[in-house]
C-alpha cells in the first residue's frame, strides 16, 4: 500500500505531497513550497526519512523549500525535468525575482527525461514531460497506485497558466491529450493547487481541455 499526504503551503496555496510505502521509513516529497517546516514536522511525526526532493517544475512556489529540505536531509537528491533545471538557479526564470525576492534552489542532483522509469523511496514511477505551463514540466505516473503527481498541468476544472515565460497553451493541451487522456479514467490526479480529481472527470468536464472544450 502506498500513502500520500498533502501539505498546503502559503501564500500561493501550493500543494506539497509526501509519498511513502506502508512499512517503509523512506519517503519522498513532491514540490516543497514556502513552508518546509510543515513537511519536516510531518516526516518526523511519521518517523519517515526523506529519500528525495522531487520537483514537477521550477516555479518558485514549487521549489522554495528545496534548500531547507536539502539542509535538513543532505543525502536526499533533488530531481527535476531537464528542461526546467535552469530555473533552480535563476530568480527571474523561477519568477521569484518578479515578486521582489530572490529564491534559489541548490542544483539538481538528477535531471529527468520524458518516458524514463525511475524508482524513488522504493516506489516505481514513469516520467512524462508535459510542457506549456513551464518549458520542462514533468508529471509522475505511479501505476501501482493509479496516481498522477501532476504539478501545475491539470487541475480540477482547470489547467496550468500558460502566460508565464516559456508558456504555451497548445503544448499544454497537446501534452495532456497525448500523455494523460490514455490513462485509466479512475487515475487520480494530485495537482499542485486545489483538490484531487480524476482523469475521467477532467476528460468529460474540463472546460479547457475536456471533451466539450
Amino acid at each position: 500500500m502506498l500513502h500520500i499526504h498533502a501539505i498546503e503551503s502559503q501564500p500561493f496555496a501550493e500543494n506539497s505531497y509526501v509519498v511513502w510505502r506502508e512499512g517503509s521509513s523512506a519517503a519522498f516529497v513532491i514540490d516543497p513550497g514556502f513552508e518546509p517546516d510543515l513537511i519536516v514536522e510531518f516526516l518526523e511525526s511519521k518517523k519517515l526519512e526523506l529519500a528525495a526532493i522531487v520537483n514537477t517544475h521550477g516555479h518558485v512556489d514549487h521549489i522554495a523549500g528545496n534548500e531547507a529540505m536539502k539542509q535538513r536531509y543532505p543525502a536526499a537528491p533533488i530531481l527535476i525535468g531537464r528542461g526546467d533545471a535552469p530555473m533552480l538557479r535563476d530568480a527571474n526564470l523561477n519568477l521569484s525575482g518578479g515578486y521582489g525576492f530572490n529564491i534559489l534552489s541548490p542544483d539538481a542532483d538528477r535531471l529527468l527525461i520524458d518516458g524514463e522509469d525511475i524508482e524513488v523511496a522504493g516506489i516505481p514511477m514513469n516520467v512524462r514531460e508535459i510542457p506549456g505551463h513551464s518549458p520542462g514540466h514533468v508529471v509522475f505516473y505511479v501505476e501501482e497506485a493509479g496516481w498522477i503527481l501532476g504539478g501545475d498541468v491539470l487541475f480540477a476544472g482547470g489547467v496550468g497558466r500558460t502566460d508565464f515565460p516559456g508558456g504555451s497553451f497548445k503544448q499544454l493541451k497537446d501534452g495532456i491529450h497525448a500523455k494523460l487522456w490514455p490513462l485509466p479514467e479512475a487515475t487520480k490526479v494530485f495537482p499542485g493547487h486545489g483538490p484531487p480529481t480524476t482523469i475521467g472527470e477532467e476528460k468529460a468536464t474540463n472546460p479547457f481541455v475536456g471533451s466539450g472544450a
